[in-house]
């Protein structure tokens, strides 16, 4: 069954709305890590990836999926962390084959610094974008998924 060619357009339209906002809050997010942190943001997306782990490690294929990276550019990503001293990597005990990725102290103590700045230029990233008609209600579903849910709803 095909799909009629208002509602493609429609669909096609609300990806390049999507895309539009997300080029913008990452642009803001670049300027502002790169400048203050000398970190990329998706140096930052592991950093932050990482911290939120139970033991701050986490095996590099599940890293690649959760910065939605591929492998080799991952690999290329951690090593330029480790080299910088804010990751280091390790054999998994139980599997010689899987290498994990930890956040070291001092990745730790970066993203501790960077984070303020990170929340900062999201926060005035959609601000910006809100004043914008066609990126209100991207703006305003953003809002409400962040929103802690409501307790038994």
């Amino acid at each position: 069954m095909s799909m009629p060619d208002d509602a493609i357009e429609a669909r096609a339209q609300g990806w390049r709305t999507l895309a539009a906002l997300h080029a913008r809050i990452e642009d803001r997010l670049a300027r502002e890590l790169e400048s203050r942190h000398d970190l990329s943001v998706n140096e930052y997306t592991v950093l932050d990836v990482l911290s939120r782990q139970d033991e701050h490690h986490m095996r590099m294929q599940q890293l690649a999926g959760a910065v939605v990276l591929s492998q080799s550019a991952t690999t290329r990503l951690v090593a330029r962390l480790e080299d910088r001293g804010y990751l280091a990597r390790h054999l998994c005990a139980t599997d010689r084959r899987g290498i994990y990725s930890e956040l070291t102290e001092a990745g730790q103590a970066l993203l501790d610094a960077a984070r303020p700045t990170h929340d900062a230029a999201l926060r005035e990233a959609l601000a910006a974008a809100r004043q914008q008609e066609e990126l209100q209600p991207l703006v305003e579903t953003v809002e409400r998924l962040s929103r802690p849910a409501a307790v038994g709803a």
